[in-house]
């Protein structure tokens, strides 16, 4: 038995997704920048996150400042970020099936409450003097267990929380959230590690997770949006899959998030070898470049609440500058000039994230949501497993320049292609025109385009 549509014929587009000049997803817009904040439940999960995320961000600079200390290796840096995600990848669509059976709520509680407890254990290991480089790499790896049921839930709960009209808003906000987090924590670390050592920061991210646990307790359940939860059954992951398979309006953007979550989003090995290797500075240095990052990663989920729309041009075209930003950064001469290219890389990077995440949302049937999420960030983070690997052996090998250049054109590259394949779907073609005062390049629909240019010639 299923719910929702079915596993043996997937509905096709929803023509709602789709108008003559390009092809997006849209729904009702916020009132205001801060709209979905005014629901109690999502103000409290929002409050608790960010605590929890200022933590995060703490534990991720210390980890990777401490294995590159443990190792001097970009790879092994890679090896770290690999581990971490691999659960994701081998696990991810099993964690959609829990995410759609369970109440999402409780969820959290359990695995926000295990990723509170590794932090712990790596600050005990650290702090005691005992720390070698495979504890790191075990604690990355239970981190990532944790994280397979985590995501799908998390992403899926919001909508629960604000219902539909507010979810690109939610969304937004929640990266916003993040990215606020992110501005705060890679300094404090940075002063953590310089003055005290990356411990402090391990201790201080495990006791962050007390916030979302709170918050979660707090929360009202007779205020939530209910969805209906598939029963226990066979085939769900199947289902789930097929759906996806049958909607070129989920299936494009996941693979595109999948390229540019696998190739271009290895900032971890990219910055610490900058760092390193052609800047030659320290821990604050690097907390300084991940705080840049975080400061256009904010503008940009600030922008894209307001927007309070979700439109697949704008996933296109916001990768394909991600793409060209990264490239004018790998051969940028100076480190100024570098640090500078990190804040529209991080706006780019977050609107290609914000897009494709409320897109995918707001196309999939409520019952689904959680089994369509979990492929999307088993696409987007489980690809790390595979790419951070290879390109931190590109970064030792060739140096940081040549790694950071080839994430680049390879997100360029999958964008473009991409962009073409969605344009195919909705029926367009690409048009230049360089005549002045027209529009030089633009997708046109194909019947009209043939139409005009026959009128043209008669």
């Amino acid at each position: 038995m299923s719910t929702g549509p079915g596993a043996d014929s997937a509905p096709g587009p929803n023509p709602d997704t789709y108008d003559t000049a390009h092809t997006h997803t849209t729904a009702k817009p916020g009132r205001s920048t801060f709209s979905s904040l005014k629901v109690r439940n999502y103000r409290l999960f929002a409050t608790g996150q960010v605590v929890s995320n200022t933590g995060t961000w703490m534990q991720r600079i210390a980890q990777d400042w401490l294995v590159l200390s443990l190792t001097g290796s970009s790879a092994a840096v890679g090896i770290t970020t690999a581990l971490q995600f691999l659960p994701m990848l081998l696990l991810g669509l099993y964690g959609g099936v829990i995410a759609d059976r369970f109440p999402k709520r409780l969820l959290l509680l359990i695995t926000q409450s295990a990723m509170g407890l590794t932090g712990l254990a790596l600050a005990a290991l650290t702090l005691s003097g005992h720390v070698q480089v495979w504890h790191v790499y075990l604690m990355a790896f239970l981190l990532g267990l944790a994280t397979v049921v985590d995501n799908p839930a998390r992403q899926a709960f919001v909508a629960e929380m604000v219902g539909p009209h507010e979810l690109p808003n939610a969304v937004s906000l929640n990266s916003a959230n993040f990215q606020s987090a992110r501005l705060i924590g890679p300094a404090v670390a940075g002063v953590l590690i310089t003055f005290v050592g990356s411990g402090w920061a391990f201790l201080l991210n495990g006791l962050s997770f007390a916030a979302p646990l709170t918050g979660l307790l707090m929360m009202r359940t007779a205020e939530l949006h209910r969805v209906e939860r598939p029963p226990r059954g066979t085939g769900q992951l199947r289902e789930g899959l097929r759906y996806v398979a049958g909607r070129p309006d989920l299936i494009w953007p996941i693979v595109l998030i999948g390229f540019i979550g696998t190739f271009g989003f290895n900032f971890p090995i990219w910055l610490t070898a900058f760092v390193d290797d052609v800047f030659h500075a320290g821990a604050g240095t690097y907390g300084l470049l991940n705080t840049l990052m975080a400061a256009g990663s904010l503008a940009g989920a600030l922008l894209a609440a307001r927007r309070g729309t979700s439109r697949l041009r704008l996933l296109v075209g916001a990768a394909v500058l991600f793409g060209v930003l990264e490239i004018t950064a790998a051969l940028s001469p100076t480190f100024w000039a570098f640090a500078a290219l990190l804040v529209p890389i991080g706006m780019f990077g977050l609107t290609i994230n914000v897009t494709a995440n409320s897109s995918v949302q707001l196309a999939t049937d409520p019952a689904m949501r959680g089994r369509v999420m979990s492929l999307f960030m088993t696409v987007f983070m489980g690809g790390t497993p595979l790419g951070a690997p290879l390109v931190g052996w590109i970064t030792d090998a060739w140096g940081a320049r040549v790694g950071f250049l080839a994430g680049g054109l390879i997100s360029v590259v999958a964008a473009v292609g991409v962009g073409l394949m969605l344009a195919r779907v909705g029926g367009l073609r690409l048009k230049v025109d360089l005549r002045r005062g027209h529009r030089h390049v633009a997708f046109v629909p194909r019947v009209a385009a043939a139409e005009k240019e026959l009128a043209a010639a008669a």
